[in-house]
């Protein structure tokens, strides 16, 4: 059983038996809605073929706002779609990231992993990636690597809390900024072997280390750092999170009638969307508010036409 399905609405599901009767009903309910003319982007199926003429489809379903199921798989020589693996989604809705994205293979099935180095996160960001069959036709046209490309990130949690936020005026606002601004470009200097700009970095931290270890005595760590963004336990694609939520909504899923809760937030200047079971959230989510919590990170790839 797939941990992070729960976070779309399906936490009763606990057999075998009832997740490929799931997975069977999916599959029918996108081949129904595609002959009846469904909303484009709420469900379909898509299908490419690769060098050696294996024909790989996948079949995706909204079950609420942005967040559903996708069943991928092989076309056989009858025309017959063999099951593979399916994996619950949350389809972001902002551009996270304007930067160049690299992509791996996974080893144990045809998924795969995107790798974006963003200045903003100081990390490299690695998530798993969502539409693979677009990736596949440009891979199998030749057209890769690509540039021009932005990514949309979506998380999914089974764990998460909402914080209150940080109290900051317009003055506060503006010279964060700034120093945001700044430190982006000693990071970008310093990628370029710039050393001064190493220095300025290394001195940087060593205050930033002196100043939370000073005040960290008498004031609660949540109210010294804002936001973060970390990576997680042993899984590359899985981060620990704190963001400003900047806008919130509560979905049910259409099957189970579940409540989900969706989040857009900025973490660390990065701006990407969650998707937590509210069953599985401890607190009362609101704009301007922070939640935190762990999350299994993905990606879309906008390909330029």
């Amino acid at each position: 059983m797939h941990r992070y399905l729960r976070a779309i609405g399906f936490s009763e599901i606990k057999k075998k038996s009832q997740l490929q009767s799931l997975l069977q009903k999916v599959i029918q309910m996108v081949s129904l809605t595609e002959k009846k003319g469904f909303l484009e982007g709420t469900s379909g199926r898509d299908f490419v073929s690769d060098e050696d003429d294996n024909v790989y489809a996948e079949y995706f379903l909204d079950l609420c706002e942005d967040a559903g199921i996708c069943v991928r798989g092989q076309i056989d020589e009858n025309g017959k779609f063999d099951y593979e693996y399916y994996f619950p989604y949350m389809r972001g809705n902002h551009i996270s990231s304007h930067e160049d994205v690299s992509i791996e293979r996974h080893a144990e099935k045809e998924s795969y992993a995107g790798v974006c180095d963003d200045l903003k996160v100081g990390i490299s960001i690695i998530f798993y990636l969502q539409n693979m069959v677009p990736y596949k036709r440009l891979q199998a046209m030749n057209r890769l690597p690509i540039s021009g490309t932005t990514l949309v990130l979506g998380g999914l949690s089974v764990n998460g809390m909402i914080m209150m936020p940080i109290i900051k005026n317009e003055q506060d606002k503006k010279r964060i900024q700034k120093a945001s601004q700044d430190r982006n470009q000693l990071i970008a200097q310093a990628r370029m072997g710039d050393e001064e700009a190493i220095e300025s970095l290394t001195l940087e931290d060593m205050d930033t280390y002196t100043m939370i270890s000073r005040k960290i005595h008498k004031e609660d760590v949540f109210s010294l750092v804002d936001t973060y963004f970390m990576p997680y336990g042993v899984e590359c694609d899985q981060y620990s999170i704190l963001g400003e939520i900047l806008e919130v909504s509560i979905e049910k899923n259409i099957i189970t009638k579940e409540e989900v809760v969706m989040m857009t937030m900025e973490c660390n200047e990065l701006t990407l969307s969650v998707c937590i079971n509210k069953k599985d959230l401890f607190g009362e989510p609101a704009v301007g508010r922070r939640f935190k919590g762990v999350i299994w990170l993905q990606g879309y790839i906008n390909f330029p036409e």
